[in-house]
C-alpha cells in the first residue's frame, strides 16, 4: 500500500471524509487563537467546565426536536452564555472560590445532560451527544461550522489586541481607557460559540479538545504570541487529519481519533524542553 492510498486516497474518494476534514480545518483556525488567550490568562479548566455547559441546553433541544441541528445549537447557545453570566456574576459577588464554582457547574452540566437525554432518547442518542459523530457531519452542519468560526476569526481580529494586552496586563488596560469587564465578556461569548461549533463534529465531552490542546502543545515550541496562534492552528488541523485518517483505516471513532491524535502531539511537544534541560545539563557536567 502507497503512501498516496492511505494519506489522500479517503479524501479524494469520499465525500464526508473532505467534509470532516474542512470541519476540521475551520474548528482549528478559530480555536487556535482562542485557546492561546485561553491558556494564557490561565483559564484552561475553565474553558474544559465551557465545553460541558453546552450538553444540558442541547440534550434539552434533543428532547423537544430530536436531532435538529438549529434546536441543538440554539440550546447549547443559551446555556453556555447562561454559564457565563452565572460564573461572572458569582465570582464577582458570591462568597465562593473561582475553582469551587467550576467544579460545581462542571458536575451539574454533565449530570443534567446525561439525564436528560436518557430519559427521552437510546444509548446511540446518548453516545452522539457526548462524542459527536464528525464523519456523519452534512451540508448544513458544515455551513453551521464554518458560519460560526468565520464570526469568531473576524471577531478576533477586531479585538484580538485588547484581548492580548488583558491576558498579560489587565491593569494597563485598564489605565489605557479599556473596559476589562466588557472584554472579558465579549472573549467568553466567543468561546462559547467556538464550543457550539465543536459540539456538532465532537460532542461534549470532546468540544474542548481542539481549544485546549494544539495551544498546549504549541507552548512547547514558542514564547511570543504570534508563533503561537500559528502553531496552535497548524497542531489543530494536523490533529484532525490524523485523526480522520485514523479513523478511516482502523475502523475506530473519529472524535476520539482526533482527541488522542492532539494529545500524542501535545505528550511529542512536552519532549521539546525536556530534551533541551537534558542536553544543557550534559553541556554542564562535561569536563573542562
Amino acid at each position: 500500500m502507497s503512501l498516496w492510498s492511505i494519506l489522500v486516497v479517503p479524501f479524494a474518494e469520499y465525500a464526508f471524509m473532505r467534509t470532516a476534514l474542512v470541519a476540521c480545518i475551520a474548528l482549528a483556525v478559530a480555536s487556535g487563537p482562542l485557546g492561546t488567550l485561553l491558556l494564557l490568562r490561565r483559564m484552561g479548566l475553565f474553558g474544559n467546565v465551557l465545553s460541558h455547559a453546552v450538553m444540558p441546553g442541547a440534550a434539552i433541544g434533543f428532547a423537544l426536536a430530536g436531532s435538529a441541528l438549529a434546536v441543538l445549537s440554539i440550546g447549547g447557545l443559551i446555556t453556555g452564555l447562561a454559564m457565563v453570566l452565572f460564573m461572572m456574576i458569582g465570582t464577582r459577588f458570591g462568597e465562593q472560590r473561582e475553582d469551587v464554582s467550576l467544579a460545581a457547574f462542571y458536575t451539574a452540566s454533565i449530570g443534567v445532560g446525561v439525564l436528560v437525554v436518557s430519559l427521552r432518547g437510546t444509548n446511540v442518542d446518548l453516545m452522539h451527544v457526548l462524542l459527536g459523530t464528525v464523519l456523519a457531519i452534512d451540508v448544513p452542519a458544515l455551513v453551521l461550522i464554518v458560519t460560526i468560526a468565520s464570526i469568531v476569526v473576524a471577531s478576533l481580529a477586531f479585538i484580538f489586541r485588547p484581548l492580548a494586552i488583558q491576558s498579560f496586563d489587565p491593569a494597563f488596560l485598564r489605565a489605557t481607557g479599556g473596559s476589562d469587564i466588557a472584554y472579558r465578556a465579549i472573549f467568553l461569548v466567543l468561546i462559547v460559540l467556538d464550543l457550539v461549533a465543536g459540539f456538532q463534529a465532537l460532542g461534549t465531552l470532546l468540544a474542548g479538545v481542539p481549544l485546549l490542546l494544539p495551544p498546549a502543545a504549541a507552548r512547547c515550541w514558542a514564547r511570543r504570541i504570534g508563533p503561537l496562534v500559528g502553531l496552535s492552528i497548524g497542531f489543530g488541523i494536523v490533529a484532525g487529519y490524523a485523526g480522520l485518517l485514523a479513523s478511516y483505516h482502523l475502523n475506530v471513532p473519529s472524535g476520539p481519533a482526533i482527541a488522542c491524535a492532539a494529545a500524542l502531539i501535545y505528550a511529542a511537544s512536552t519532549l521539546v524542553p525536556a530534551s533541551r534541560i537534558l542536553m544543557t545539563a550534559l553541556k554542564a557536567t562535561r569536563p573542562i
